[in-house]
């Protein structure tokens, strides 16, 4: 380990956060206990687990599901479901339950009774840990589904992972880690709650400290803004980008680490924040799983939880702003993490910075919306983001890392191409560029091609930038009374428009003069009321020129009471 393990029962009296129930759980088997261990299991019954499990076992030995030592009871079990909190009133809002597939440990789980002890062994029959049984009952698919995720329609991942993973019979009871699964490009970056107490509060001597914690999208700006938000008044800011079991058409998560690397190294105070990967299973619970993330952010010493618009959302099974809404359900204190809920964040051209519908009056024509499903469908098209909704930086690094890349025999990616414009170029489908004009008929999304979305990264490209330079350039140019720092050119060119009419004032004004009342031809000759409309209107041209702005122009705008030397304090006159 990169830091000296600080002993869990300090963490009540020595630092400003507390583990979730007061304790930071540590189940993992060291030195002589571990070897008599794994001598036992060698003749114990055996339960072979996958993956998810394997992550789950880990999480649960180390701390990052505190109090919790094992997989629940039924009492447990149903109490979460149906309440959101342990039977004994404790908050916590997914269960941890075990529940074997397969035909083999079907057979080892009829033999067991409470008070066995169970090695649960991985893939390559690696004794990974072992479980002391407490508990045995039936496990319901349908009311897990029902209560968790609030459906049972397999289209839902959550739904899915439980038919797929789950057997009819669930064991229960304390576990004791084994051995440790080697995190590969991760290894040398990963930290446990014990480490991150230690780092932040006594080497790094933090009061506070922020917890963020992503999953599929490289870091974007929406992500930047949260936190600066947050370090512009926490101590620290802790960032956990989730790295397994994510989707296969999410960007690779080396990739999405590689991609926090770049930015965090670029743009934020290196001695404020903190990277380290979140090895987890997605339960894509929504905002029950966004509950989780706050404690488990507790657990790691975070006295902040951020949490955003869509924060572990699924699709459309869940209102707009459920992940923050279901903290209304717990108290501040019952959490025991201060909770920072944070709106959609979106990129306006118009203010010239990111926003939110909290902080923004102005509309969609200005707006570039920052989509992570429509910017891994860039990525797979080829294209960097704009730069004001991802940094190159990340874009770059994630682009090479999105799976899949490119597009199919009809030019699209995973998602209808017309569905990525409307994500983030919200205005398209009405303006003809982004802050101009209405279109005169409004676009179907079913109808943009490629060479929309092709169209409307080259006009971001060109234009996001000059809307608020231009608004700026035009200020300061009938501003700035030190007309130096003012173009010469403009000015010219304005007293040469002027010029230029006023010579064809001039023009039209004799040829009033000689126009005859009645035209002989009214397709070669204009007559006199005829030629006066010409002059009207070229007179009104001429006084709408904006005026050639000089430093003698603007002298009046320039006055003092009293010379300078006596705001210096002078007193004589």
């Amino acid at each position: 380990m990169k830091n000296q393990a600080v002993k869990v029962e300090e963490t009540k009296t020595k630092y400003p956060q507390q583990p979730h129930g007061g304790k930071l759980v540590d189940r993992v088997l060291t030195g002589k206990e571990r070897e008599e261990a794994l001598e036992r299991a060698k003749q114990l019954p055996k339960i072979m687990v996958d993956l998810e499990a394997v992550i789950t076992l880990e999480m649960i030995a180390t701390g990052v599901l505190s109090p919790n030592e094992g997989f629940m009871n039924e009492a447990d079990y149903k109490s979460v479901l149906e309440t959101g909190r342990l039977s004994n009133g404790l908050v916590w809002p997914v269960p941890l339950s075990f529940a074997p597939i397969g035909d083999r440990n079907k057979e080892v789980i009829q033999t067991l009774s409470i008070g066995d002890e169970v090695a649960l062994i991985d893939e390559s029959m690696t004794p990974i840990a072992l479980l002391k049984l407490e508990d045995i009952f039936e496990y319901d698919r349908d009311y897990r589904a029902q209560h968790l995720f609030g459906t049972t329609d397999r289209n839902h991942p959550g739904v899915d992972a439980i038919y797929r993973r789950m057997g009819d019979t669930a064991l229960a009871g304390p576990v004791k880690l084994l051995n440790r699964v080697n995190w590969g490009p991760f290894e040398s970056l990963r930290l446990e709650p014990k480490e991150t107490w230690k780092l932040f509060y006594e080497e790094k001597k933090f009061k506070t400290v922020a917890g963020f914690i992503t999953g599929a999208n490289p870091l974007h700006r929406g992500h930047e803004y949260i936190h600066r938000n947050a370090l512009e008044e926490m101590d620290g800011l802790f960032v956990q980008p989730l790295v397994e079991m994510a989707k296969r058409e999410y960007t690779r998560h080396e990739f999405r680490m590689l991609s926090y690397r770049a930015v965090l190294n670029t743009y934020y105070p290196k001695e404020r924040t903190v990277l380290a990967p979140l090895r987890v299973t997605y339960i894509f619970a929504g905002p029950r799983e966004a509950v989780l993330h706050a404690l488990i952010m507790k657990n790691y010493g975070c006295t902040h939880a951020l949490i955003g618009r869509d924060h572990a959302g699924v699709g459309e099974y869940y209102d707009k702003y459920a992940s923050h809404t279901v903290f209304d359900t717990f108290t501040s204190e019952e959490l025991g993490i201060d909770i920072r809920l944070f709106h959609e964040v979106f990129y306006c051209t118009r203010c010239d910075s990111p926003a939110t519908e909290q902080t923004c009056p102005h509309d969609n024509r200005y707006r570039i919306n920052i989509s992570g499903t429509g910017i891994r469908e860039l990525l797979r098209y080829g294209v960097l983001p704009p730069k004001e909704i991802v940094r190159p930086e990340s874009a770059r690094i994630a682009m090479q890392g999105i799976q899949p890349k490119g597009v199919d025999e009809n030019g699209e990616a995973i998602n209808p191409v017309g569905k990525t414009i409307k994500s983030i170029f919200p205005y398209y489908l009405h303006s003809k560029g982004i802050g101009g004009p209405k279109r005169e008929r409004p676009l179907e999304v079913s109808e943009l091609t490629i060479e929309d979305l092709e169209q409307a990264i080259k006009d971001v490209r060109e234009n996001a930038d000059r809307i608020y330079k231009d608004i700026f350039e035009e200020f300061s140019y009938v501003t700035d009374t030190r007309r130096s720092v003012q173009p010469e050119w403009i000015a010219e060119a304005r007293e040469a428009i002027k010029q230029q009419q006023e010579m064809v004032v001039e023009n039209l004004t004799e040829k009033v003069e000689n126009a005859p009342e009645k035209a002989s031809d009214e397709f070669l000759y204009q007559d006199k009321s005829e030629a006066q409309r010409e002059l009207d209107v070229a007179k009104k041209i001429l006084e709408d020129i904006p005026s050639a702005l000089r430093k003698e122009d603007l002298v009046y705008r320039t006055w003092n009471p009293l010379p300078y030397k006596r705001y210096r304090g002078a007193d004589e006159e």
